[in-house]
């Protein structure tokens, strides 16, 4: 059991045939993922950067699993940490689990957000500013809304936003930054470029 490097979680979302899409989107949040625990890091902070590089790559996998998949029927985000975990990776399983938008609607979600992980923390702030690139929290809220028109009741949605914009805060006050100096930390493409000659040796 353990955390895969970048070459090895390459090779886990390029074994299950991404769209471009798909791989657009699992780069950013990677990428943003990666960047926060930088700046974390270099703060003197404790936290696991390669397994939210993993996550962050990751986190979405339960969307291309084949219907005969078991993983595939569990909420999402738990599907991914089902879909790891019987992969040898259950070091990921929580910070997978966490990072839907739909976590924050849960009557966990306070409580949640007392108790995570930074590295789970990280990874769920890092797929609430990228959606196919890095952008405003706001910006990616509004993109949801806009696909999902018929989703929360209005109070529900202020109430989640407010969760959000505590994650914000919590995770860009340990990384040292302001949310407006996110930035992403190029090692996707090395990383999967490495991967797809594995694959084709």
């Amino acid at each position: 059991m353990t955390v895969p490097g970048r070459v090895e979680a390459a090779e886990h979302l390029l074994a299950l045939a991404p769209p471009a899409w798909f791989l657009r989107h699992s780069r950013a949040v990677a990428e943003v993922a990666a960047w926060l625990g930088s700046r974390a890091a270099a703060r003197a902070r404790s936290v696991d950067r390669q397994l939210i590089e993993a996550a962050g790559l990751l986190h979405d996998v339960d969307k291309l699993l084949p219907e005969d998949d078991p993983a595939r029927h569990y909420r999402h985000g738990d599907g991914s940490a089902a879909w790891l975990t019987r992969r040898g990776h259950p070091e990921l399983a929580a910070a997978v689990a966490g990072h839907p938008v739909t976590r924050l609607a849960s009557e966990a979600a306070d409580a949640w957000l007392e108790t995570a992980s930074i590295e789970e923390r990280i990874v769920a702030y890092a797929d609430k500013r990228a959606g196919q690139r890095l952008e405003s929290m706001a910006d990616r809220f509004e993109s949801w809304q806009r696909r999902y028109p018929d989703g929360w009741p209005e109070r529900e949605r202020r109430e989640v936003l407010d969760r959000a914009r505590r994650l914000e805060v919590d995770v860009c006050r340990t990384a040292g930054i302001r949310p407006n100096e996110v930035g992403r930390l190029a090692w996707t493409g090395a990383a999967l470029g490495r991967a797809a000659s594995l694959v084709r040796s």
